[in-house]
């Protein structure tokens, strides 16, 4: 086992920017300066958990946004101005993982134009008229997204096939209408909503995994574009406050993608899931405590069924090692 200071470099980055937070604080910054210093630090920890679980962080830098601020004694930060930082902070890191996997061919076109029409259209709709909806109501949408996401979660994980791009095949109509729902949602809280995307690509339209990954990011990239164009056009973007936590989170980014090449798979997906339902359940409890505690009952059962589920898979794979 790596020692700990060895593995996670980063943690002397955390130290730093606390210590320097502290230092600032005594000497009597003003509290617009503390919140952008406070901001790229939440961008380091969020773009962190983005690099090390390869997600577009929306999912993990919403909550930060929302209750980090006023932990600290800073003025909290609306679920308005969260979801327009954060649709910057998609576009940016969607847009960096599009290099990366159109290089590899991992890049589906015609599945980024079925999918990519419905995700934008969908994406300045929500945008559009996300000035209007108030914040409570943009809670519950980003607290529903989450929920979805962490059942899906639990679905097995769909095995690799090597089909080459130009081999794939899939349902034109179903996935235009699947990104233009997505598109929507996102387009509302701020998300590309790639945390909902790839599940649904997988399971739904039945696309495989490598292709569905590098696919999806350029799908993201279209949704959280045009989220950010709709936002912008109606004034909702602080771009300070949003270059400030952008240039955290690339510098997070990085350093996560470094511990994640050490981390198993499996270790990633539970990290994952853990995160995603802490998130979910966290939002519900504070809409409404009892549907907060359904829920908790809901996903303990799930956890229960699916956990019973793969024992009962590995006794089987061991039973046909045998015979």
């Amino acid at each position: 086992m790596l020692e700990f200071k060895q593995s996670l470099p980063w943690v002397k980055w955390f130290r730093t920017i606390y210590i320097s937070w502290k230092y600032l604080n005594n000497r009597g910054f003003n509290m617009t300066t503390l919140l952008l210093f406070v901001l790229f630090a939440l961008g380091l920890i969020g773009g962190f958990f983005s690099g090390l679980l390869g997600i577009g962080g929306g999912i993990i830098m919403v909550p930060l946004l929302l209750y980090v601020p006023s932990l600290i004694g800073l003025e909290a930060i609306s679920m308005k101005t969260a979801a327009a930082i954060t649709i910057v902070q998609s576009m940016a890191g969607s847009f960096s993982g599009l290099v990366v996997h159109k290089k590899y061919n991992f890049v589906h076109s015609k599945l980024i134009a079925y999918m990519g029409s419905g995700v934008v259209f969908g994406s300045l709709l929500g945008s559009y008229f996300s000035k209007q909806i108030r914040g409570e109501v943009m809670l519950g949408i980003f607290a529903g997204m989450a929920l979805m996401a962490t059942v899906l979660m639990f679905i097995p994980s769909k095995k690799d096939d090597d089909l080459a791009v130009e081999n794939v095949d899939f349902n034109e109509y179903l996935a235009f209408f699947v990104a233009l729902l997505v598109g929507i949602l996102g387009g509302i809280v701020g998300q590309g909503g790639a945390f909902i995307l790839i599940p649904l690509m997988l399971y739904v339209l039945k696309i495989p995994t490598r292709i569905a990954l590098g696919s999806s990011v350029a799908i993201t990239f279209l949704s959280a574009l045009a989220g950010f164009i709709g936002k912008w056009g109606t004034g909702q973007i602080p771009f300070l406050m949003a270059i400030v936590l952008v240039a955290g989170a690339l510098i997070g980014a990085q350093l996560g993608g470094r511990l994640s090449s050490r981390l198993k798979t499996a270790s990633l997906r539970i990290i994952l899931s853990v995160l995603i339902a802490f998130t979910s359940l966290k939002m519900w409890f504070e809409l409404s405590p009892i549907v907060g505690y359904l829920l908790t009952i809901g996903l303990v059962l799930l956890l229960l069924v699916f956990l019973k589920d793969k024992r009962k898979h590995k006794e089987l794979n061991k039973l046909t090692l045998k015979t």
